[in-house]
């Protein structure tokens, strides 16, 4: 350090101290004597530790099992018997002069026991003290530079010489062993005993510890951190060890090691520093077998001076480790840990300092060099999961076997969509089709309404309270019990007013509250309370028959009908079967003993099934053959005396049990309602459950997005309540199920019981279903569909009562890449784009054009700007002229303006001035536009105008992606187009089909009207799927899963066709059974890809992305007869102003008009083929309630 203060050259009583106290020590070695006097050495005396001085001002050193910082002069004595004397052959020379044996020896140093000081060397300690403290590299200063300590230093280390920042506070004989880092280990090779060699100076001091070969001056088995490790852990050294040498008597320690400190930048520092000399210290660790050493290369180590013991080197697992080889090959290098330093490489096995520290080193090109403990752990890196190599072109394995997107093949290098994490769209394809599913909501007919052919069309108005109402129904009369009231309603009088009220008050129950409600027979209803009691009515003139106080001690949770036979079930598990007695085949509540089980508590949900009591708390564990967590369902035969509770377990995590029940064509099943819209099926028949004797959960449906709160079976169908208030009846043969009607039963309120009722199919010749909702209200419905199967039939004569004609209808689609309208300039097919368009059908008589992307989605402000100005506004409230909308909507502005302007002019300029043109529908949102045309001859025709807009980009909150839907009605035929930006990227096709089904199945898009004739299954035209021809058109963004070059060379060659199947959208519609798009048609595909090109070429993107050319834009189209839509061509334009081109289809589509008297005698036929299949079908249900046991 270049400090003035300092001295640079030793004084001659420093220099000549240490070589004299060597000397002393030798001489002491050589005669033992039985009485030693205490080494006093004069040390400064400071103020602050005058109390640790003696009188004479000398200072007694002794040593001391305890560390001490450098600044600690205090000393602690410590007595020992003195060793036997060493062997005089046994040592060897070491650096600095010390003296020792290459085998550890159980003797202490004479230099840590005390040593007489002759007087002569007080004056000149006394000398030094006067000094200032000088640490070694100062001492180095007349040593020539290659000789010096450092120099050797930088040899191993690859660093450059540095000086200490600061000097040493003190100078003392020893340096303290407390605040010291460890010193890297030098490499020994030599096991050969050296003699002992004293110094007569500090220059042939230095001198020969700069050649020794023996042990470096980085190693010093004697120094602090040795001395430390000896001292602190005298036994740790239990390992391999050499054949045991001579012991000698004596063995003198002296050291005068460096501190070192490490700078951020890696270099190392040296400092003087003194300490205080032992008097007693456990032998050294034994040295390890001699090993060979790996070429020494500079090496990342991580040493601790805090840790300083560590265990025994583990052996090399390379399944756990990572190897040298094993991360030279990773692409990925290790992070460096913030105390990794470069030293010389990992000492040799039989050096002692091997032991003593802790040394956590990897080198790469060498791996063998050093042993793998248990430090490396930390340090090193573990090896990856077992991974396979794919190599380039090859697919991605999918990422669940049951994925049913097809999977690319050839040698695509895109994956099916398995790595995606779009939230909207997981799941969604594989929920059951429900394109088709009639959502007129199947009311039951009244005697009344049958006698005048009526069909109502207002719901049930019996109110029951959301969480303290219980209901039951049996033919015209439905029970209701909340709180202490009870209702007893008859439907064929009046669904609004009961027809008899009562209060627990009048059968001498204070404040009961009504808990359960069930029929035993057609007139008579059991009612459980609160309090634990049990009446019996007769529900047709409301008296009260039996009675049965405190039947359980705990409230009543559950009553139950079986075989004659009733169950109550109270909160804590009491089961009462009350058996029918056998002499009268009735039950007498006042006299009946039940029968008594024990069941677990806490349930949340029970029932019945083929005398099987199923149960089911919300708690839930890990199932046998699954890590998910799965609800617990419990089975009790309560009428097989004897038998023990069954515990069966779904096969994956489907959400707590809300229901169960059995379709009467599938008695062989069960089907358990879920939570997370998931249904589970359990095979109950011993043959198909492989000897187990209970139900085993066989397959497992997701059927809805939102929990499925209740389930029945009716007929070959089965009925499900949902979440959201939806009823939705289910075609269970097919894969995945058909959903054949869905309606709103309980609009936005949770669906809580759904029954059907067995006693009116006797006398009322009906088969009634009754849904509670959270609204509060009681529906009644038609459970076997009738109204649906009239339609459906009536369909089928649709011929013989409606007269046809032909309309054509031109679709235009084009992503414009926010383009402009007088950009359509320079090449010949951008001016004469608009006329070649026009012109390519004959007169269209409906002309629909779809844009994307009209402004750039990608510019702030402009998103911004349309995000503010996209305030809904309701299609009734608009304005009307006549049957027609106004020609532009408020919100066009802008850019869409723009282009009405030109579409607008471009018809006028295309067609003949005796053919006008009149604009019906406008509307825009975030980049998608959409403008109807109509020829003013068929003005007159069409009426029930509507358009509105479904938000699909973030999560529905942006525009960016979904769709503009327009709809109208020509004559009694209802047309509805479509025009639609799809979620974008290669593997978004779950993405994707998820924006599909939120367009096609969302409700209430449109007004409802009243002509029923021109809408399908059974809807009103609020929804996109009611309209008898739906076209949709747009950038779906559908891709190819081939490679880019092998798409371009097919393009090409003209050899589209080996192109399709690698197409995204044909592979939905061709192996996706949930895919929305399925019962979509699609005209043949004779044009190259539309997407993507450079703007103003005709060459395929060349950007740095170099996106896959495909078939982004489509154009599609339903029916619902396929014999009335023909399409007259489908073809693309070489407009080049955008990076894609833009795509026509032109269709030929046939319009009814229906003649209402001749379709009423045809509907009158219809009715009387459903009279003999209706009384078929309740023949049927009749036997199935029979042989289950409710009836």
């Amino acid at each position: 350090m270049d400090t003035s203060d300092i001295e640079s050259v030793p004084t001659p009583a420093v220099r000549n101290l240490l070589s004299k106290f060597e000397s002393l020590a030798v001489d002491s070695s050589a005669t033992s004597t039985s009485h030693r006097k205490s080494l006093q050495v004069p040390a400064p005396i400071s103020p602050a530790r005058t109390n640790a001085v003696s009188p004479a001002g000398l200072r007694t050193v002794s040593s001391s099992s305890s560390l001490k910082s450098n600044t600690s002069e205090t000393s602690v004595s410590t007595k020992r018997h003195p060793p036997p004397p060493p062997p005089p052959s046994a040592s060897r020379s070491h650096s600095k002069g010390l003296t020792t044996s290459p085998c550890p020896s159980p003797s202490v140093s004479p230099l840590l026991r005390p040593v007489p000081i002759p007087s002569v060397l007080n004056n000149s300690v006394n000398l030094a003290q006067q000094q200032p403290s000088l640490n070694e590299d100062d001492q180095e200063e007349e040593l020539p530079p290659a000789l010096r300590v450092s120099a050797l230093r930088s040899r191993f280390l690859n660093a450059t010489p540095t000086i200490p920042i600061s000097p040493s506070p003190n100078h003392s004989p020893r340096p303290s062993m407390s605040s010291k880092p460890l010193v890297p280990p030098r490499i020994h090779t030599s096991s050969e005993p050296e003699p002992l060699i004293s110094f007569e100076s500090p220059e042939e001091y230095h001198s020969h510890s700069s050649s020794s070969n023996s042990i470096s001056d980085l190693d010093d088995p004697f120094s602090e951190d040795a001395i430390d490790s000896a001292t602190d852990d005298p036994d740790s050294s239990a390992t391999a060890m050499a054949p045991p040498l001579p012991v000698r008597n004596h063995h003198h320690h002296h050291s005068s090691s460096r501190n070192s400190s490490e700078s951020e930048s890696g270099q190392l520092f040296y400092k003087g520093s003194a300490s205080s000399s032992h008097s007693s210290i456990p032998p050294p660790r034994p040295p390890l077998r001699p090993r060979a050493l790996a070429i020494p290369e500079p090496e990342v180590i991580v040493s601790d001076s805090n840790c300083i013991n560590i265990p025994p080197p583990l052996p090399v697992r390379r399944s756990t480790v990572a190897q040298a080889e094993d991360l030279a090959a990773s692409p990925r290098t290790p992070r460096p840990f913030p105390s990794a330093r470069l030293a010389p490489p990992a000492p040799h096995s039989s050096h002692p300092s091997a032991n003593h520290i802790a040394h956590v080193s990897l080198d790469l090109d060498h791996p063998t060099s050093s042993p793998v403990t248990s430090e490396r752990k930390s340090f090193g890196k573990l090896p990856p999961p077992p991974t396979r190599t794919i190599a380039l072109g090859e697919k991605l394995p999918p990422k669940r076997p049951s994925n049913v997107e097809g999977a690319a093949t050839g040698d695509s290098d895109d994956d099916e969509s398995g790595d995606e994490d779009d939230v909207k769209g997981s799941g969604v394809d594989l929920l059951p089709d429900a394109t088709r599913a009639s959502r007129r909501p199947p009311y039951l007919m009244s005697p009344h309404d049958r006698d005048n052919g009526v069909y109502p069309t207002q719901p049930c108005k019996i109110p029951v309270p959301a969480h303290a109402g219980h209901l039951a129904m049996s033919g015209i009369y439905i029970v209701v019990g909340s709180t202490h009231h009870i209702r007893i309603y008859n439907t064929n009088l009046s669904r609004e007013m009961p027809s008899k009220n009562m209060d627990t008050k009048e059968f001498g129950v204070k404040d009961g509250k009504v808990m359960a409600v069930e029929f035993k027979t057609e007139f008579l209803v059991w009612i459980a309370l609160k309090e634990g009691h049990i009446f019996e009515f007769d529900v047709r003139n409301g008296d009260l028959l039996g009675v049965k106080h405190c039947a359980h001690m705990n409230p009543i949770l559950y009553l139950f009908r079986y075989a004659g036979s009733m169950i109550s079930i109270d909160e804590v598990g009491k089961v009462l079967i009350w058996s029918p007695d056998p002499a009268t085949g009735d039950i007498k509540l006042l006299h009946h003993a039940p029968r008594v089980i024990r069941i677990t508590d806490k349930l949340d949900f029970a029932k019945i099934i083929g005398g099987v009591l199923w149960t089911a708390g919300r708690a839930e564990q890990h199932g046998a053959g699954t890590f998910a967590r799965t609800p617990i369902i419990r089975l009790y035969d309560l009428f097989s005396p004897g038998s023990t509770g069954k515990t069966v377990m779904p096969t994956e995590h489907v959400g707590p049990v809300t229901s169960a029940t059995i379709v009467p064509t599938h008695p062989g099943h069960v089907y358990v309602g879920h939570e997370e819209g998931y249904i589970t099926i359990w095979a109950l028949d011993d043959a198909g459950n492989e000897g187990y004797g209970y139900p085993r959960c066989i397959e497992v449906m997701k059927v809805t997005s939102t929990d499925v709160t209740s389930l029945e079976g009716i007929t070959d169908k089965l009925w499900a309540g949902g979440r959201n208030g939806m009823i939705t009846v289910y075609d269970i043969v097919p894969r995945p199920w058909v959903a054949t009607n869905s309606w709103a039963a309980h609009p936005g309120l949770p669906v809580l019981q759904i029954s059907a009722d067995p006693f009116g199919i006797e006398k009322n010749r009906r088969l009634g279903v009754v849904s509670v909702g959270r609204d509060e209200h009681v529906e009644l419905w038609d459970g076997l569909l009738a109204l649906d199967w009239q339609d459906t039939e009536l369909q089928k004569h649709e011929q013989s009562y409606s007269t046809f004609r032909d309309l054509k209808v031109l679709i235009v689609s084009w992503n414009c890449d926010s383009a402009k309208p007088d950009s359509l300039h320079g090449h010949p097919a951008n001016i004469n784009f608009f006329h070649d368009l026009l012109n390519s059908v004959d007169r269209p008589d409906i002309v629909s054009f779809g844009f994307q992307e009209v402004i750039d989605l990608e510019s702030r402000k402009m998103a911004a700007k349309n995000m503010l100005m996209a305030a809904r506004v309701d299609a009734r409230s608009r304005k009307e002229e006549g049957n027609t909308l106004l020609g532009l909507s408020d919100k066009v502005t802008g850019a869409y303006k723009r282009w009405y302007d030109a579409l607008v002019l471009a018809v006028k300029l295309a067609m003949p001035p005796d053919c006008p043109y009149s604009v019906v529908h406008t509307e825009s949102m975030v980049g998608l536009f959409t403008c109807v045309i109509v020829k003013n001859t068929e003005k007159a025709a069409v009426k029930d105008i509507a358009i509105n807009t479904v938000k699909r980009g973030m999560g529905g909150r942006y525009g960016n992606k979904g769709g503009i839907l327009s709809r109208f009605l020509i004559d009694d035929s209802s047309l509805c187009f479509v025009n639609c930006h799809l979620a974008a990227g290669q593997h978004a096709v779950r993405a994707r089909n998820a924006d599909a089904a939120g367009m096609l199945e969302q409700q209430f898009l449109f007004p409802p009207t009243t002509e029923h004739l021109a809408f399908v299954g059974g809807g009103d035209g609020s929804m996109v799927l009611d309209h008898e021809l739906v076209f949709i058109n747009g950038d779906m963004n559908y891709r190819i899963d081939q490679r880019r070059d092998a798409i371009t060379a097919a393009v090409r060659a003209n050899e589209h066709e080996s192109l399709f199947a690698h197409d995204q959208l044909l592979k939905e519609i061709k192996f996706n059974r949930g895919c929305r798009f399925r019962f979509f048609t699609e005209g043949p595909i004779t044009f190259a890809p539309t997407y993507k090109y450079d703007r103003r070429s005709d060459v395929y993107d060349t950007s740095e992305k170099r996106r896959a050319p495909a078939w982004c834009d489509r154009v599609l189209w339903r029916s619902r007869e396929p014999s009335r839509v023909k399409q007259l061509h489908y073809q693309r334009y070489e407009v080049n102003v955008s990076d894609h081109r833009p795509i026509s289809a032109a269709f030929r589509v046939t319009v009814k008009r229906v003649r209402h008297e001749i379709r009423q005698k045809k509907k009158a036929e219809v009715q009387i083929l459903w009279t003999g299949l209706q009384e078929r079908l309740l023949v049927e249900a009749r036997v199935f309630y029979v042989n289950s046991c409710r009836l």
